[in-house]
């Protein structure tokens, strides 16, 4: 029998929460009662038994993807492969780079197949599936690092942008980095597509080598890790301006790359108190060095 997940509203009785093992969901919709209590209910249903079919298929989703296959078999297990797969032939990338993404876009695609509502998201600790009908908007705020509080500056999605997946990844966020960068946050097409973008351009941000980087495997702070014995970033000592601009203009690089290739539409590189916009125009940011390789994200 497949368990049951915890389903509840929060104290404000607008969203809803759902958690399931390490998958912990918020999820709010607008419109009409009668549409956004269907869309709740159809969330609930689709989050019930998700977490069971991600772990049929793990081991896969453990292993470095191959760009020609996908041998996975669940809808949200091959949308992860596919998000991944446009980076699987140049880096070494997992499935599970994009699971948070994924799930988010599942739920959210669940949601509007039930119901008509005029804007939705659910937000997967920091990833998160957009929805916008005409003339919806969505403030993000950019942190300083995934796991901080404090948000160092907002930017808008609007319903004409193309924009639906925003996702934040760096050395202190939830999964393990390859980089230093305190936080990478990527808009994209879809969640699972910014969920992979941000940790390629995460991971990019670095100083290989440096002696104020402290790394270990990836095995001994996680035995079961699809990163096995790769090194990850665990400590970022003092660095100099010039050091701090070299990272970030690594990882910035990396993101041109994507932009220029229609992979993400947008993103914002911070590291130790300094950050860099990569887009289609520059945009205004307290403390940013500045522009861009030109985009899509609209402050």
């Amino acid at each position: 029998m497949t368990r049951r997940p915890q389903i509840a509203y929060l104290a404000d009785g607008r969203r809803l929460h759902l958690q399931d093992g390490p998958i912990d969901l918020i999820v709010e919709a607008r419109g009409r009662a009668a549409e956004i209590e269907t869309a709740y209910s159809a969330a609930g249903h689709r989050f019930t038994g998700l977490l069971d079919e991600l772990c049929d298929e793990l081991p896969l989703l453990r292993q470095q993807s191959d760009a020609a296959r996908c041998p996975m078999r669940g809808p949200v297990a091959r949308r992860m492969h596919a998000a991944v797969a446009p980076f699987a032939s140049d880096h070494f990338i997992t499935p599970m780079a994009a699971v948070a993404g994924a799930v988010a876009e599942e739920i959210l695609g669940a949601m509007l197949d039930a119901a008509c509502v005029t804007r939705a998201y659910v937000n997967n600790g920091g990833d998160i599936a957009l929805h916008l009908s005409c003339g919806e908007r969505f403030t993000i705020g950019l942190l300083d690092r995934p796991d901080a509080q404090g948000v160092v500056q907002t930017t808008m999605v609007g319903a004409d942008d193309p924009a639906r997946g925003i996702a934040t990844s760096g050395r202190h966020g939830r999964s393990f980095s390859l980089g230093i960068a305190d936080a990478v946050t990527v808009l994209a097409r879809t969640a699972s597509q910014a969920d992979a973008a941000a940790t390629i351009i995460a991971n990019a941000v670095d100083l290989p080598g440096h002696p104020a980087v402290v790394r270990c495997p990836a095995h001994d702070l996680q035995p079961d890790s699809d990163l096995g014995a790769r090194l990850v970033t665990r400590e970022v000592g003092a660095l100099s301006g010039s050091e701090i601009a070299r990272a970030v203009s690594a990882g910035a690089a990396c993101a041109g790359e994507l932009l220029a290739a229609g992979l993400i539409d947008g993103a914002a590189l911070r590291l130790h108190g300094e950050t860099v916009v990569v887009a289609l125009r520059a945009i205004d940011m307290p403390g940013s060095r500045g522009s861009a390789i030109e985009g899509a994200v609209h402050a």
